[in-house]
């Protein structure tokens, strides 16, 4: 059995909890939250996992107490500042970090000096960083990196995300804007408190693989306006407000675009999929009809990179560097 603790247990780490439950190879031995509406309850009752009796506990030390833990599941923080007080902490209690934090996901462009800093504590430490998830961390750069497999040459990738929002849990359909009015939506935006966090990391993930060197990584964003009212949503949204955010990734070699990312979420979307478009020799086209389920993926992803982070080289890394992941329910060999 692989032992586990969760940090962070919030919408996303309780399914996170729900799943890692139902793995034959998990075994959780703590939880830690600072919220103080669940702090000391049972993870079961919290989670809804019946036979779940570990408390959850304020702080890592009180949540491993004389216990020893390999892995922490960290689903806190989309900012890699705010947490790498706590990646360094687990990194000097040796265990290796799995985290849904988008920033995480490539740093090395965005946060030069704080992915240096986290690299050489972990390799000091025998220990593993890595950020994962559905996206960033799969669909918009690990897979389209796959799919360039098969190509002999390659001029550009574009991948595209859209996805009905109605079926995402209340905080991912608040973080978009859905319900809000354009000027609500304006004032997030300026704030930078309303978006999908991740794209530019996922340009540079996808960069580096296909070994550019982008001179530019652009991002944009905009409302999806609301044409009729919605009641599909965590609440009803009126002709005319924001229904869901459209955000476009842009990498440039020179003035050439070789990497577009769009990604489009939004409560009433008629049509969700995923899809991949690789100019190259051969062309590829990849759709995902209906799209990915994020957050059954998000939780799914993080999971089953567990053997391959238990065999990954100690540092921070990417989804390029450990061991290709699947799904499996058996201990790492």
């Amino acid at each position: 059995m692989i032992n586990i603790v969760h940090i962070g247990i919030g919408p996303l780490g309780r399914r996170m909890v729900q799943f890692a439950h139902m793995r034959n190879s998990l075994r959780i031995i703590g939880a830690v939250d600072t919220n103080p509406k669940i702090a000391g309850r049972a993870l079961g009752s919290v989670c809804d996992v019946r036979g779940l009796e570990i408390p959850i506990a304020p702080s890592l030390e009180a949540a491993l107490g004389e216990q020893s833990a390999q892995v922490a599941i960290v689903t806190t923080v989309s900012s890699l500042a705010a947490l790498e007080p706590l990646i360094a902490t687990l990194a000097r209690a040796g265990l290796h970090t799995i985290s849904t934090c988008e920033e995480l996901l490539y740093p090395w462009n965005t946060q030069p000096r704080v992915a240096e800093r986290l690299d050489k504590l972990c390799k000091e430490r025998g220990a593993v960083c890595l950020g994962t998830g559905v996206n960033p961390g799969y669909l918009m750069d690990f897979l389209p990196t796959v799919l360039t497999g098969v190509c002999q040459s390659v001029r550009a990738v574009r991948v595209t995300r859209v996805q009905d929002a109605s079926i995402r849990r209340i905080p991912f359909q608040q973080k978009i804007g859905a319900g809000l009015t354009p000027d609500e939506f304006e004032k997030k935006r300026q704030e930078g408190t309303l978006r999908h966090v991740g794209l530019p990391e996922s340009i540079d993930f996808l960069a580096n693989r296909l070994g550019w060197r982008l001179d530019r990584n652009t991002e944009s964003l905009e409302p999806v306006i609301a044409e009729q009212d919605v009641r599909t949503g965590y609440r009803p949204i009126a002709k005319g407000m924001a229904r869901g955010v459209h955000q476009v990734g842009r990498g440039f070699v020179g003035d050439i675009e070789v990497i577009t990312l769009t990604f489009h979420a939004a409560v009433g979307e008629p049509e969700a999929y995923d899809e991949v478009e690789v100019e190259g020799d051969p062309p590829i086209r990849s759709r995902i009809q209906g799209g990915v389920n994020g957050d059954i993926a998000t939780c799914a992803v993080t999971l089953n990179a567990i053997r391959s982070v238990l065999s990954a080289k100690p540092g921070l890394r990417t989804m390029g560097d450990i061991a290709p992941i699947s799904w499996s329910d058996s201990l790492p060999s």
